[in-house]
């Protein structure tokens, strides 16, 4: 598959052109290709061949052209006439939190800087800070920025770790031979990226397993090949590292693989302090193997009922395991509705009669159409009178639907001063009202949610911390302050399961359950491919102690509206 190849090379258009001072409206065009791309499920080469670019949702004219020319050429003239005389690794520091792309073009110009190694450099010498409209906070904040995006280099977003390993576990289980197999690591704790994906995996005939994992249609490049131990890479971009254990240790290994490292050391003490040994091989008295065929038989050895891979980070979950304490985590089939989906009247690429019917094909009740209000006019924010459209759109959808229901909301920008982009009659006529901070990241952001709460018509705080996982912290926010406020005003807090977002993260989570806030998820898709970012959004909950009670989407439709402020 090519999608991501193609889709990167759009961004990098849309990073050249920002670059250049272009307009927002050309850069955003190019944004959306790429992000229409990379959440696309079907192979672009496929679509291609068959003559179908142009049925892709969001792909016009233009677009599909430029994608015809690489699948047919190799290359994509508008990539090359946009990039000239811009080096890779400039672009590349687009990414760097707090370098907008007048400063880059600036220390480009005065100062030389041509990649990381060129920025840290007018950082130490103070040079960075002499440029016109900087300063020593604006560049100890860049600082910052490269801190974030050195760290996230080399790390697997989960929310593409998570196909790609469910990709490879459906594909086995067809093979002769195998008993069992699993996602590992920190991928099954549902971590919000992973250093590497590991499988586990047993059965009779573990050689053939490890044949048959090599030969996988979607496997480009074979690293290393045992007899137990292989490592390959998939679509020629990810390293996926499979091992096949004996029956008899599956469970331990299973344990032990998953980890984490906190957590397996607490267990390791527990089963010292009982004259056992625990190890991937299983749990000894003596020599005697006592557990190891099971999860949960490994932590029945030690007293323990089985704890969900989740809450395995050493925060409380063993000690909560002994006194009966664990949490009753929220399911995926508890979920009932999407609380924050966009559908083309903004920026999304999908008709809402399209969203609805994959939604309800995903097993989901209901959805809320939460589209950008007017101020986001980069996203192609709606106005008063397409919002009416939109309603009346949405109740004739309903009025055809059964066992479905399409809930009319708005994604409301929260002002500079606090304000809402739409006045209270307005909002007071839809089911839900998702609030969001989408620009001025450092002017009162406390302040301005807690402003936009007390309205009683906002009925969610959407991505609360404003954090992006790959390039950005978020807000300068006091959290423990919003947190308080929601719990005072009703008002929930989303756990966004955007990919890069998932926010509020598990800690937050696990926090403002403690305050008594509701949460709610939503996959703030923008396509129906991406609807199924419900399961990244159920991980954040569960790894932050949340149970059914704990979100609003465990709520049937009509109980939900009648929830509401």
């Amino acid at each position: 598959m090519k999608n991501r190849q193609i889709a990167e090379l759009f961004e990098r258009i849309a990073d050249a052109l920002e670059l250049k001072g272009e307009s927002v409206f050309r850069i955003n065009a190019y944004r959306k290709a790429g992000r229409v791309l990379r959440d696309l499920t079907n192979d672009i080469e496929e679509l291609h061949s068959e003559g179908k670019l142009k049925e892709i949702p969001g792909i016009g004219e233009g677009i599909s052209r430029k994608i015809d020319e690489y699948l047919t050429t190799g290359k994509m003239t508008k990539y090359v006439e946009v990039t000239a005389g811009i080096g890779e690794e400039l672009l590349d520091l687009l990414g760097v939190q707090g370098l907008g792309p007048k400063t880059l073009a600036l220390a480009h110009e005065k100062l030389g800087v041509k990649n990381l190694d060129d920025l840290k450099k007018v950082i130490e010498d103070g040079s960075l800070a002499h440029l016109p409209g900087m300063g020593e906070k604006k560049t100890e904040n860049i600082g910052k920025g490269i801190d974030l995006f050195e760290k996230a280099k080399g790390r697997i977003p989960l929310g593409k770790a998570v196909p790609i390993a469910l990709r490879i576990v459906d594909a086995m289980k067809s093979r002769k031979g195998l008993k069992d197999i699993s996602p590992a690591g920190s991928l099954r704790r549902m971590a919000e990226t992973v250093g590497d994906i590991d499988i586990l995996a047993t059965g009779a005939r573990r050689s053939e397993i490890m044949k048959g994992f090599t030969q996988l249609p979607f496997v480009t490049d074979i690293l290393a090949r045992g007899s137990t131990k292989g490592s390959v890479m998939i679509d020629d971009e990810t390293q996926v590292d499979l091992r096949v254990v004996k029956t008899a240790a599956f469970g331990a290994a299973l344990q032990y693989f998953t980890g984490s490292k906190a957590h397996n050391v607490k267990l390791r003490t527990m089963a010292r302090e009982r004259g056992l040994k625990l190890s991937e091989y299983g749990i000894f008295k003596g020599e005697r193997r006592i557990a190891g065929v099971r999860e949960e038989d490994v932590y029945r050895a030690l007293g323990l009922p089985w704890i969900p891979p989740e809450l395995r980070e050493d925060r409380g979950e063993v000690e909560a395991a002994q006194s009966g304490g664990l949490p009753e985590l929220v399911e995926k089939e508890d979920i009932l509705g999407d609380l924050h989906v966009h559908s083309s009247y903004s920026d999304g690429n999908a008709s809402i009669e399209d969203l609805a019917a994959s939604a309800k094909k995903l097993g989901l009740k209901y959805i809320a159409i939460c589209d950008h209000s007017k101020y986001a006019k980069y996203a192609g924010g709606i106005d008063e009178e397409t919002l009416r459209r939109q309603t009346k759109e949405i109740d004739e959808l309903n009025e055809k639907l059964k066992g479905f229901r399409i809930l009319k909301g708005i994604e409301i920008d929260i002002l500079r001063d606090g304000s809402l982009d739409f006045a209270d009659e307005i909002l007071e006529k839809l089911d839900i009202v998702v609030a969001s901070i989408h620009s001025g990241f450092r002017q009162n952001v406390t302040h301005r949610m807690i402003r936009a709460m007390q309205n009683p018509h906002v009925d969610v705080i959407c991505h609360p911390t404003g954090r992006l996982i790959s390039r950005r912290e978020g807000y300068e926010v006091d959290i423990q302050a919003v947190m308080k406020a929601a719990a005072e005003t009703r008002t929930a807090l989303e756990i966004n399961a955007y990919f890069d977002r998932l926010d509020l993260n598990d800690l937050n989570a696990k926090k403002a359950k403690e305050m008594g806030v509701k949460m709610s998820i939503g996959t703030d898709s923008h396509s129906v491919e991406t609807l199924w970012y419900v399961s990244l959004g159920v991980g954040v909950a569960r790894r932050g102690w949340l149970e059914k009670k704990d979100l609003l989407n465990t709520l049937k439709a009509d109980h939900l509206l009648r929830r509401r402020k």
